[in-house]
């Protein structure tokens, strides 16, 4: 494998294939993006394709085709797409600014010392970024977990999951505000009067702040979506014992139902209310037409004649008759057989193979693209193409 060995070579690479490496990133959740549609893509330029393995920006799944693990994460840490929730980064700024101080104190360079002091405020950034972007992350995967996972054991296990993660990003945070406090680097913030340090400081106090209401807000939220699956999950065992019961018959003998629902009268247990139409008096005193039908209705009453329904006939001979559509088929296993006992390519063969009926060009070329899917392990395939009325064809020789 190769590795790049300047910025501009990395940069050059990424821009040219921007196109490419765009649509895979937008489909890194689909694990389907494979190596034929990257060459499509790349308007079949197989050499561009090898380059971009070689150098690991890609790596290669079976047939498909991945973002390598760390141009993903600097991706998604960049866009902030990012749904991993790491707290280990925190603390190992947490460990690095400790070192740096250390060192800061015992170096007598100047030069040195600035160096030491310049990583520790840009390891003080970093912690303010990384500690909001977890809380970020972890609410949005808290909603998702919540809404979106199907399975209950799995949803309470992630659950309960980022709510560890929310305790371990909350210690972190009491731990960098103890550090920053000076309570246990006294020396250090007495020394360094820097400006900048102090600016810092006060702003990575401010979003650590910001940080510790986010989480008792997430922590109340876990909280609430825990309680409504424990008591989803109380009331689907019920229900199953209750039908348990019933499939038993055992349902009035083993349970109080009947003493409920003699007290609950909820609506739903209502029948529907039926509403006769009734016609208007004023309408009947003054239409003469509407007398005439009653008089008719009350005389076919009356009379107790019922109308006998027409049947249809029962001779359905004519319905029943087959008519037998001949549908001529071409046998692929037959046609590969003959033409792995000749030496002539696969598109010429069926050109002058007889089939025992005509047999258009298209068709042929029909039968050249089944035989290529279903019997590939019997040909030998070469790179050179040939054409042949207007269709551009490989040249494939039995194996």
């Amino acid at each position: 494998m190769k590795s790049f060995t300047s910025i501009k070579q990395l940069l050059a690479t990424l821009s040219r294939e921007q196109k490419l490496i765009s649509e895979i990133f937008e489909k890194r959740k689909l694990f389907a993006y494979r190596y034929d549609d990257a060459l499509e893509v790349l308007d079949y330029n197989e050499d561009k394709l090898r380059l971009l393995l070689e150098y690991n920006v890609l790596r290669e799944n079976g047939a498909f085709l991945e973002l390598d693990d760390q141009f993903l994460q600097f991706f998604e840490q960049i866009l902030e797409v990012n749904e991993e929730i790491n707290v280990s980064f925190i603390n190992e700024n947490i460990q690095a600014i400790r070192h740096n101080i250390l060192y800061y104190l015992q170096e007598n360079n100047d030069y040195r010392r600035y160096n030491y002091l310049r990583q520790i405020k840009n390891a003080l950034r970093k912690i303010g970024v990384i500690a909001i972007r977890n809380v970020v992350d972890l609410k949005r995967n808290i909603d998702n977990t919540f809404k979106n996972e199907p399975n209950y054991k799995i949803k309470k296990s992630k659950l309960e999951n980022l709510d560890s993660k929310r305790n371990d990003i909350f210690n972190l945070i009491n731990l960098t505000e103890k550090l920053i406090s000076g309570d246990e680097e006294q020396t250090f913030f007495k020394v360094a009067t820097d400006e900048q340090l102090q600016q810092i400081i006060l702003y990575l106090k401010s979003q650590l702040n910001a940080c510790r209401h986010n989480l008792i807000d997430s922590q109340k939220q876990i909280i609430e979506y825990l309680n409504r699956l424990r008591a989803q999950n109380i009331l689907v065992e019920k229900i199953r014992q209750l039908i348990y019961l019933k499939d038993q018959f055992e349902l009035r003998t083993k349970t109080n139902i009947l003493d409920v629902l003699r007290r609950e009268n909820p609506l739903l247990f209502e029948p529907n209310p039926v509403y006769s139409l009734k016609l208007s008096i004023e309408q009947l005193q003054n239409d003469d037409t509407c007398l005439d039908l009653i008089k008719k209705i009350r005389a076919k009453h009356l009379s107790g004649i019922r109308i006998k329904q027409s049947i249809a006939e029962t001779n359905l001979s004519a319905y029943l008759d087959s008519e037998v559509e001949q549908v001529p088929q071409i046998n692929l296993e037959e046609v590969k057989n003959n033409f792995l006992a000749g030496s002539n390519n696969l598109f010429e063969f069926l050109q002058s193979y007889d089939f025992g009926m005509q047999v258009e060009f298209e068709e042929r070329v029909t039968v050249y693209c089944q035989l290529v899917s279903q019997y590939d392990n019997f040909f030998r395939f070469t790179d050179r193409y040939h054409v042949k009325s207007g269709t551009e064809y490989l040249l494939i020789y039995p194996a």
